[in-house]
């Protein structure tokens, strides 16, 4: 199992994620992020981390 990534890493993902949303505009931003969600959930193999993981993203909205 990989480990976390480090605080500068995260940066980098949020950076990255950040200038991704805004390529993919307004209109698909939202399709965008259900197929990073599909390619990061098949990439991880485990249903049961999925499922924990969007009920802690829905945490605070």
């Amino acid at each position: 199992m990989p480990t976390a990534l480090s605080i500068p890493d995260l940066e980098s993902v949020y950076d990255l994620l950040a200038r991704a949303i805004d390529q993919a505009g307004p209109e698909k931003s939202e399709l965008f992020l259900v197929k990073l969600a599909l390619l990061n959930a098949d990439a991880l193999g485990a249903h049961d981390t999925v499922q924990r993981h969007i009920q802690a993203a829905l945490q605070d909205l």
